[in-house]
């Protein structure tokens, strides 16, 4: 188990980076009682990921209306580790079951008008939300590699 200094030195490294460097906006620190550790969750500048359903739907969609559907983005946890850590799936389950699968602020964006209209696709964004997690992988240079997890398997998208 590391430190709780060693949590929050990580944890302002990985926040400063996605503010400073990545460009997010209202990052938050999270805590919970039942998480061995803070994660930190934000609004990325553009869309990250896509379920590979809802691109289909999305598509779909664009057929039927004829123009683009912009894509805005989401709040996304974010969860940081220094690369010495050794996780085990447990631990990451763990993680998963701690948390809902949209960011806290983030379900008062969620367009709930996805019945009929050919606007499935939005249902990707409210409760067909998988939870998902970028992992904040932190070198001792400081370097951030940043990987996604999934709760569960997803299948791979199509390009």
């Amino acid at each position: 188990m590391a430190s709780l200094d060693h949590l929050a030195a990580l944890t302002k490294v990985v926040l400063n980076n996605l503010e400073y460097q990545h460009d997010w906006t209202a990052v938050q620190t999270y805590t919970a009682s039942n998480l061995t550790r803070p994660l930190v969750y934000g609004l990325p500048p553009k869309r990250l990921y896509v379920h590979p359903d809802e691109q289909i739907a999305i598509i779909k969609a664009e057929k039927a209306l004829g123009e683009r559907i912009p894509q805005e983005p989401e709040l996304e946890w974010v969860l940081p580790l220094h690369l010495s850590e050794k996780w085990s799936p447990a631990q990451f389950a763990a993680v998963f079951d701690a948390i809902e699968a949209i960011p806290p602020g983030g379900a008062d964006k969620v367009p709930f008008d996805a019945q009929g209209n050919g606007a499935e696709w939005k249902l990707w964004r409210g409760p067909k939300r998988g939870k998902r997690i970028l992992l904040a992988t932190v070198q001792d240079d400081s370097t951030i590699t940043y990987y996604w997890i999934h709760d569960g398997l997803v299948k791979p998208r199509q390009n």
